[in-house]
């Protein structure tokens, strides 16, 4: 049965924003924001909602940068010193399991293939039905409501993971 894995992005490429003054952020269009409830504030990075009083950055991310009809960019919340987190194969966070969640599958060429709206709980049987379909190469997970980039899951249809 094909598998996937759940993939946070990488801090580093939010690490420098933190160190700036909320009048820098504003000019690159960025926000400091301190979680005021739980959930509420699922970062990218970690996978996890940020626990209350934790600082965190909204910021527009261009999570389908490649040349395509669906390039796309949206906010995400990141928390300040997050780390990457590598879901095990198979594995549904649980900031997703507790949310309404859009799931797109693309192929190598960055066109969409299939695309789903299902509750966290089901996002799993959702990614192993598209995984099986010919050509899929990765899928996307949104938030549907509302409806920011959430992670990239990869299909693990050989016995290796990425770390």
């Amino acid at each position: 049965m094909p598998s996937f894995q759940l993939v946070g992005l990488p801090f580093e490429l939010f690490s420098r924003y933190f160190s700036l003054s909320d009048g820098e952020l504003r000019d690159l269009c960025m926000r400091r924001v301190v979680a005021t409830e739980q959930p509420g504030y699922p970062c990218r990075v970690s996978l996890s909602d940020a626990a209350v009083g934790e600082e965190l950055l909204l910021l527009p991310y261009v999570h389908q940068p490649e040349d395509s009809p669906y390039r796309a960019s949206g906010p995400i919340f990141v928390r300040k010193c997050a780390e990457q987190r590598v879901m095990e194969p198979g594995v549904v966070p649980d900031y997703v399991l507790q949310r309404l969640m859009s799931v797109r599958a693309y192929d190598a060429a960055h066109f969409m293939l299939d695309a789903a709206v299902c509750e966290g709980t089901q996002v799993a049987s959702a990614l192993q039905d598209m995984f099986r379909r010919t050509g899929v190469a990765y899928a996307h997970l949104h938030n549907a409501k509302p409806g920011c980039f959430s992670c990239r899951a990869i299909p693990l249809r050989d016995a290796h993971t990425v770390r």
